[in-house]
């Protein structure tokens, strides 16, 4: 094949953030910016010549016209095989699986995961590495160096790829593997849970299910695996042909973006068990009948219950979960004597600690579960844990997690994000906050005093890396928390997110509406950030 070198010139912006680089799929249109991140990346990478490649996105607009590009790139700088998703479909969880069941070099992933999809929304890549994980902030760091100096790229000249055609394809010494995307996955979770009794459990009536792939990359997946594997009637998956826009929606799995969902699990003659997934796959929102679970809650469930399930029923080795997650998990974790990693916000975090072995279950409060199966967050494995749990326990989800609550208290949780903040906004209510930390600690706020107040900083127990200004905490003798972040994964201003969580013991005390509960700590979050003095809003742009 004919290999070009094409000239061009830096950009500034392509410094990518918790989960790649992400922007407006008009500024990914520019001519070479895509390219140039693309040879970014190849060019901060060690012996890539003959090595084997993964890759495939959520579909969002735009995927396929980056796939032909990426390949064309990618065999310009001599990969031997690219593993490709039929039709560029790849769940992120499925792509890191793929890279690990072939020991590929790495993958690239094209996702904005739960953010809008359409000409005038949003597009994303991120590079996974071997490990099938996230790519650390030593690489991360490194693209974007090679971002700034950047002079030309490689393409080769080849014609564009049938994507849509399951089978092999050669271009000189170039192999194009174009695998069935489900298929892999679904063996992988064959492995884990006890399809047997799935299968009886639905068949019976036991389960009724209703699972929400949001016009998203999980909905071939949920409809072979739930429908067609497990037995759910058909039409137990809505929302499930991926469209390049999200059928118009917003791809995440929330109360407030999840809307036909919500209204059945909380209406008359709901189902057993409702789900729903966001844009790439990775994360999930569980129901059940008259119910919402919390993410962090969910996470504390999974690690009580591990052993109930075939694929941990020799037992879990730790925990991990990000800074912002509720400290539920924690509980779980002191009671069964296993460690617990308190973490920043971005899977490629928990990436040490599980290759090291040290945690077997993690997950984050943004809708993130996920296990050492793979090496990232993963929505449909949370949804296939939760059906397993119910129908071994024989208990609805109410009764888990009322149970949950019973034996390990309730940790009275919610976020507050505020999106779309002007920048210069942002970056002013973070200053006053630091500005404040270190006179707060032994202050009385009503029955709140301060215990601590800080900005988190991770020091990664395997590698020894050190990751500073990952949110600020302030937290109370009593053991509440509120923690205030900014969030890297919008692409318009920025967004604040404020997590709030108060400890509740007492089990007559369990049932309170969340915000009634934290309503002292949502008024000292004001008094701390005053963002909706400083933004003249109401209030929050969504409550979870």
């Amino acid at each position: 094949m004919e290999i070009k070198t094409i000239e061009t010139h830096p950009f500034e912006d392509q410094n990518p953030g918790t989960s790649g680089l992400r922007k407006k799929v008009k500024t990914f249109q520019q001519p070479n910016y895509l390219e140039n991140f693309v040879q970014s990346i190849f060019d901060s990478l060690d012996d890539i010549v003959d090595q084997k490649l993964v890759l495939g996105g959520d579909g969002r607009y735009f995927n396929r016209q980056a796939i032909q590009t990426i390949i064309k790139i990618a065999a310009a700088n001599g990969f031997s095989e690219l593993i490709i998703g039929q039709g560029g479909l790849l769940s992120t969880p499925a792509a890191s699986h793929l890279i690990r069941k072939y020991k590929a070099y790495g993958g690239l992933v094209l996702s904005a995961s739960h953010n809008p999809g359409g000409p005038e929304e949003d597009f994303g890549i991120k590079y996974n590495v071997g490990n099938g994980g996230p790519a650390p902030e030593k690489y991360t760091q490194a693209f974007y160096r090679r971002s700034k100096e950047i002079a030309s790229y490689k393409i080769a000249e080849i014609p564009d790829i049938d994507l849509d055609t399951v089978g092999t394809q050669k271009f000189g010494t170039l192999t194009i593997s174009i695998l069935d995307p489900v298929n892999d996955y679904a063996e992988l979770m064959q492995t884990i849970f006890d399809f047997d009794l799935l299968k009886q459990s639905i068949g019976s009536g036991y389960i009724t299910l209703k699972f929400d792939a949001m016009h998203a990359i999980t909905g071939p997946y949920a409809k072979t695996i739930l429908e067609d594997m497990l037995g759910a009637k058909p039409g137990s998956v809505i929302n499930a042909v991926p469209l390049e826009d999200f059928g118009g929606g917003h791809p995440d799995p929330n109360l407030a973006h999840a809307e036909e969902l919500a209204e059945a699990m909380f209406g008359p003659n709901a189902p057993t068990f409702g789900a729903a997934s966001d844009g790439d796959g990775d994360r999930n929102m569980i129901m059940g009948s008259q119910i919402f679970v919390t993410p962090s809650d969910s996470l504390a469930i999974l690690a009580a219950n591990a052993s109930l399930i075939p694929g941990y029923a020799k037992g879990i080795s730790g925990v991990a979960r990000s800074m912002p997650t509720s400290q539920a998990v924690d509980r779980v974790a002191a009671q069964q004597n296993l460690p617990c990693f308190e973490t920043p916000t971005g899977w490629k975090f928990f990436g040490n600690l599980l290759d090291a072995g040290k945690i077997t279950l993690c997950g984050e409060e943004s809708f993130g579960t996920g296990s050492d199966h793979v090496r990232e967050k993963d929505g449909l494995w949370a949804v296939l844990f939760w059906l397993n749990l119910i129908a071994r326990k024989r208990q609805s989800v109410a009764d888990i997690v009322t149970e949950h609550w019973q034996r390990f208290g309730r940790d009275i949780y919610a976020r507050h994000d505020y999106e779309a903040v002007a920048t210069d906004i942002a970056d002013g209510i973070v200053a006053y906050l630091r500005e404040q930390l270190p006179t707060l600690p032994g202050k009385a706020f009503g029955d709140y005093i301060v215990l601590y107040a800080d900005e988190f900083a991770y020091t990664d127990p395997v590698d020894g890396s050190v990751s500073k200004n990952q949110g600020i905490r302030i937290g109370f003798e009593n053991g509440s928390r509120i923690v205030f972040r900014l969030s890297g994964t919008g692409t318009v201003g920025a967004t604040l997110r404020i997590y709030l969580e108060r400890y509740e013991p007492d089990s007559n005390l369990h049932d309170q509406d969340a915000q009634s509960a934290l309503a002292p700590l949502i008024e000292l979050a004001e008094k701390f950030c005053e963002i909706k003095k400083r933004t003249g809003r109401n209030g929050p742009t969504v409550i979870t």
